[in-house]
Formats: C-alpha cells, structure tokens, sequence
C-alpha cells in the first residue's frame, strides 16, 4: 500500500474511532475479559475518605498555582490524545503525515485502551473531583458521569509512550517523562484525582505486557518501527 494509501486509512480510522462508542468496537490486540482491569486496580479511596481529602488539598493547591503555559499545555494535551502527543521527544518530523504506519498503530493501540478503561471506569463510578467539590475550578472539559477512576487520556499517554518505547528504545527515558508530564496535565485541568492516575500508570503497563503477547501487534509494531526509524533518523532495529 503506498503511503498516502496508508496515511488516508489511519486518518479515517481515527474518525470513526472517535465517533464510536466503545461497545461498538471491536479489540484489534487485547480484549477487556482478557485482561480484567477492573478486578486488577485497587479501589479507588472513597469520597470523604482522609486519602480523598489530601488529594483534594492538592488540587486546590494546584489550582491556585498554575499559570497560563500549564493551563495552555494541559489542555493541549487534552486535544490531543494520541501517538502524536509525543512530538516534542521525537521532533518535528514525528507526524502522522509522515509516519503513517505509525499513526495507524497508535489508532488502534488507543482503541484497546479506550474498551478496557471503559468497563473500569463503569465498575468503580468514582465522582469527578469538581463534582465532588463545587469549589474546585477545572480549566478542561467537564462531565457529570462519575468515571474519574481510571483516566483514560493518562492510560492512553503510558500506553502510547511504551509502544514507543518499543520502537526507539532509545528515547525511554525521555518517552516515559512525557508520558508523567501527559498525565500530570489531568491535575492541572482540574479533571482527575492523582490516584486515577496512578491508576492509569498500572493500567498501561498492563495492558502493554497483555497486548506484547499478541502476534498482530508485534506485526504492526515491527512495520511501524521501520518506518519510523527510518524516517527519523535512527539505525535500523536489530
């Protein structure tokens, strides 16, 4: 398939991907009965509970901190929930434009994320902390559903950044601080407690070492390793 070829099918699986619900999809690497997150994950502390209440001190005090450039940055990240998230390791030729393959996989590593975090999410209901504490100013995108437990952007930004890892190891260290600096960004919206996104670290990394079992993505990896490391620069993989 020629690359614009490729590029035109990772754009349009993008569309439908986000115009989808999540029961309407199907897992391309890893199904959510295969993994369980819901039964894996800690429960969440309750609301009211002394772990809610520090997390709560934190938000506000994040809150009352923050300033124009993280607030830009954190919904930048907001916007932008996919592979692409990491340009700033990568550098300006890490585009979808360019790196088709690439762009592809990260569509459908973020579609396994999105079915597995779903059934979590609706197993553990936990409020949003804004809604919980109508003194808190969120500066992100706001939602009354009760699904704060875990975030799927965090999960999505550590899942996307191990996939890379795979590809530029590297880059890991670089790969996995931006992966933090992505999550952290739910703080500075306002949107998440940082035990969600504690969450969302454990939920990656397991969704990660379940989806590295599979045969499909070590296929789709190694195509899109190639290609990337070729057109960024790097050795080929060995």
């Amino acid at each position: 398939m020629r690359a614009f070829e490729v590029f035109f099918s990772a754009l349009t699986s993008l569309v439908l991907f986000c115009g989808a619900p999540a029961q309407a999809r199907e897992a391309n690497f890893v199904s959510p009965d295969q993994l369980g997150l819901a039964a894996m994950l800690p429960d969440p502390p309750a609301d009211g509970a002394d772990a809610t209440k520090a997390e709560l001190a934190e938000l506000h005090r994040l809150e009352g901190a923050r300033t124009e450039a993280e607030i830009a940055s954190a919904r930048f990240d907001e916007e932008n929930e996919n592979i692409f998230a990491f340009k700033s390791v990568l550098g300006d030729s890490f585009t979808m434009e360019n790196l088709p393959l690439t762009a592809a996989l990260g569509v459908r590593v973020k579609n396994d994320e999105g079915l597995d975090t779903a059934l979590a999410k609706a197993a553990f209901h936990r409020v949003r902390p804004y809604n919980f504490d109508k003194t808190l100013h969120p500066v992100c995108k706001t939602k009354d559903k009760a699904d704060a437990y875990p975030s799927g952007h965090a999960t999505s930004g550590y899942l996307f950044a191990l996939t890379l890892v795979d590809m530029v190891p590297e880059k890991r260290e670089q790969l996995l601080a931006r992966a933090s600096d992505y999550a952290h960004n739910r703080l500075i919206c306002g949107v998440h407690y940082a035990s969600d996104l504690e969450a969302s670290k454990l939920a990656a990394y397991a969704l990660h070492a379940q989806m590295s079992l599979s045969a499909q993505y070590r296929s789709e990896l190694a195509a899109a390793r190639a290609e990337l490391r070729q057109k960024l620069g790097f050795e080929p993989a060995r």
